[in-house]
């Protein structure tokens, strides 16, 4: 199920285009919304636990490991 996200932080991550292919270095503006699946999960770090999730967007690209912090669920 896609939902509609909308970032509160301007980030850059690495998006997975396909496995063939290097990673492709992006920007994602503050309050940009778009529309990706979210497989969550935990990570430990030296801070603690932190919640993040994997954003599968619509057009097929991928994120890994964005911090629920940095997003939030627009619908």
């Amino acid at each position: 199920m896609y939902h509609t996200i909308e970032f509160a932080v301007d980030i850059h991550p690495d998006l997975e285009v396909s496995p063939k292919k290097p990673l492709e270095k992006v920007r994602i503006a503050k309050g940009s919304r778009l529309q990706a699946q979210l497989k969550p999960y935990v990570i430990e770090t030296d801070a603690g636990l932190i919640e993040v999730a994997d954003l599968y967007f619509i057009d097929g690209r991928v994120a890994r490991g964005i911090a629920f912090e940095k997003f939030s669920l627009a619908d």
